[in-house]
């Protein structure tokens, strides 16, 4: 009944219309009049406690970087430089996507941002030399879901205070399966791209490869800095995201002066607004996560599902279907949030590792970002492209499908993502 009456609450207030923070919201009120402990003062305080976290400091930071990022130049110089290296090739501009979004995924952290960059920086380039619309829009928007995996990650940073689990760890245990995402576009790509007769572009020459390194160093020395100093602890994830949103202010105001002083105000307005609705969420679901606990859910979804608990690998595959089937109609912050509190007892129990299970459960909700009907980052390739959202979600697919597979891969074969997560972590 528990079960019956949250799910209720919450489906019904979306259908609706209700915006998921107050459906969040509209869930524990439901919840505690269920269970007679209805106190408007307990609502209040849960909410503001759900905020009131230092790791969440990192998200307008991150948001902060990646918006200095985009309008400071490194995005284009990161491109740039792809394009020297890979340009030349068979599909070469798809090639560029896939290296440029690894290396801003690790600048920002937001699959919108990086989404948003390479639409506007490569899609109207793809569209000059040839290459079909639909499915050069397809590769950019699976591309930009990368973002999310690869450290810095918001996405990390609301699981880990949601689930209580290390933010550097799972930061660390990102890398390698984001490269895997990485390489599943790239081989994706290779097959889609293989007969088709399109002029690429003439070869870079060395001095030009070295001019466009040389251009983007400073880019590119930005990711290093974030993971080298969260391995040896130089300073938190919290701090990693101020030394980023720093770095990326200070190379675009000083170094490439492309960034002006008058337009900062837009952009901490655009990283401000972006961090409250993701704040909001986070503390609409602490009053969710409380009446969970207080309710006992994750003890009757643990009872359901016993039968799998003696089964890790089964488990896992089903929680990931549940993941998928919920990241079609949801964002990545809401499914985080409203599963998280749900399913960590029942993987605890299992004694599948929390890290572990944090970078499969990221990968999930981040391909849940290009998912139809709703997918965000589908919307917003397609707003920043010009393309239409039919095109879109018709070029994506297979893009998706090989990063599903991907990710399933990693269920069967937890190896490839605990053993570089414990070496990068030492």
């Amino acid at each position: 009944m528990t079960i019956a009456i949250f799910l209720g609450a919450l489906l019904g207030a979306m259908a609706l219309g209700v915006p998921i923070a107050f459906s969040l919201l509209a869930c524990g009120a439901a919840l505690m009049w269920h269970m007679d402990m209805f106190d408007p003062q307990i609502l209040a305080q849960n909410t503001i406690e759900g905020a009131n976290s230092f790791p969440l400091l990192a998200v307008p930071f991150f948001m902060l970087a990646g918006e200095i990022m985009n309008a400071g130049g490194l995005s284009r110089r990161i491109v740039h430089f792809a394009m020297t290296l890979v340009g030349h090739v068979r599909g070469g501009l798809g090639y560029v996507g896939i290296m440029a979004a690894v290396i801003m995924a690790a600048l920002s952290g937001s699959a919108v941002a990086d989404a948003a960059a390479l639409a506007a920086l490569l899609l109207p380039m793809m569209n000059r030399a040839g290459y079909d619309t639909a499915r050069s829009a397809g590769l950019l928007s699976a591309a930009g879901i990368i973002a999310p995996i690869i450290p810095p990650s918001i996405g990390f940073v609301v699981f880990g205070v949601a689930a209580n689990v290390s933010i550097s760890k799972l930061f660390m245990a990102g890398i390698v399966p984001g490269l895997l995402l990485g390489l599943a576009l790239w081989v994706t790509w290779w097959w889609l791209v293989r007969k088709e007769k399109i002029q690429p572009a003439p070869r870079a020459s060395r001095a030009e490869i070295l001019a466009a390194f040389k251009d983007a160093t400073l880019a590119l020395v930005m990711p290093l800095i974030v993971v080298v100093g969260l391995k040896f602890g130089v300073f938190t994830p919290t701090e990693a995201a101020v030394v980023a949103a720093v770095y990326a202010l200070f190379v675009s105001t000083v170094v490439y002066q492309e960034l002006k002083l008058r337009e900062l105000y837009r952009l901490f307005e655009a990283a401000a607004k972006t961090s409250a609705i993701i704040m909001f969420l986070v503390a609409a679901a602490m009053v969710s996560a409380w009446m969970i606990t207080v309710a006992n859910l994750p003890g009757e979804v643990v009872s359901l599902l016993q039968p799998l608990l003696d089964r890790p690998t089964l488990l896992m595959i089903a929680i990931m279907v549940l993941t998928m089937v919920v990241g079609t109609a949801m964002d990545m912050t809401p499914t985080i949030l409203i599963l998280t509190p749900v399913l960590m007892p029942l993987v605890k129990a299992a004694g599948i590792d929390p890290v572990y299970f944090g970078v499969l459960f990221m990968i999930n909700n981040a391909i849940g970002l290009i998912t139809p009907p709703v997918g965000t980052v589908l919307s917003t390739v397609a707003g920043v492209g010009k393309v239409s959202m039919d095109d879109v979600t018709r070029g994506v697919w297979p893009f998706m499908v090989a990063q599903f597979a991907m990710m399933f891969l990693m269920v069967f074969f937890p190896q490839l993502v605990t053993v570089p997560a414990r070496w990068f972590h030492g």
